[in-house]
């Protein structure tokens, strides 16, 4: 069984509906509606469709909301589930390839597909594991050449994002994941009330499986940078970072220096593969 929520707060209708016809035409079974709106209007939504469980809760966070999600999953016995925002939608059979890609690696415990952006521009969500200047510093570096290159290297521009390949962090706006690996590591981390959960939950799942980028198949997400536009998502965003940061390590993280080393040498090998087999074919 696929099972898949949605954490809404006030989303546009409009988004909702589009991303209920996704759901409706894949092989989800299960799609739970978190509404951590101040009122539920939502609930109407429910009556489209019995795969639709929609429940109204407090709002304690965009981790606690797909919590309550998770559990109901994993009482219901799902083997995948998908984490999905609101302002995602696709047109092919992807949540199909991702359950075919996932039952032929059994050592793959969170797979993300190509993110693109409506234009069809492709979004740069497969990264490194974060190091504070990543998170913080860049914001306050004036030279923009330094802040690309920086960039450049966390968000894997070198990669192509054009092959499948193993990623240390995978971007929350679209999570499918493997029951069996959640239940080992655990759920979200609740003391983020929004932003880095799922850096934290990708990395756990990291260490005892393969996290990995799946660009055969893509979805639409309309990004917006939140924390770069509203003071109160930035507040959200430092301090769900310290919190981060104190958990995992600031300056010292073993983990992450040989998750991030291993990471770039096994992209410099194969960008190094490609260009001999293309020289062989001259």
């Amino acid at each position: 069984m696929i099972t898949a929520s949605l954490v809404t707060f006030h989303t546009k209708p409009s988004d909702l509906l589009r991303l209920i016809k996704c759901i409706l035409n894949s092989n989800i079974s299960i799609f739970y509606i978190i509404d951590n709106s101040s009122n539920d209007s939502l609930r109407e939504y429910s009556q489209i469709s019995e795969k639709i469980k929609y429940i109204h809760s407090q709002n304690l966070g965009f981790g606690h909301g797909h919590n309550i999600a998770l559990e109901m999953a994993l009482a219901q016995g799902a083997k995948y589930h998908v984490i999905i925002n609101p302002d995602i939608y696709w047109k092919d059979n992807v949540i199909e390839e991702l359950t075919s890609f996932m039952d032929k690696n059994n050592d793959c415990g969170q797979v993300m597909p190509k993110i693109l952006y409506p234009n069809g521009e492709t979004q740069l969500l497969c990264k490194l594991i974060p190091t504070p200047i990543n998170l913080i510093g860049r914001r306050f570096i004036p030279i923009k050449a330094i802040k690309q290159k920086i960039d450049a290297k966390y968000e894997l521009h070198h990669s192509g994002y054009n092959t499948i390949m193993e990623i240390p962090v995978l971007s929350g706006c679209f999570m499918f994941v493997r029951m069996d690996i959640i239940k080992k590591v655990g759920l979200f981390d609740e003391r983020y009330f929004m932003y880095c959960e799922d850096v934290d939950l990708c990395r756990r799942i990291g260490e005892i499986s393969r996290t990995m980028f799946y660009p055969n198949v893509s979805v639409y997400h309309e990004y917006d940078k939140g924390s770069y536009k509203k003071k109160k998502l930035l507040k959200y965003h430092i301090c769900s970072t310290i919190k981060y940061f104190n958990k995992w390590g600031w300056i010292i993280d073993k983990k992450r220096t040989k998750t991030n080393k291993r990471c770039l040498s096994q992209i410099k090998n194969r960008n190094n593969n490609s260009i001999k087999d293309n020289h062989s074919k001259l």
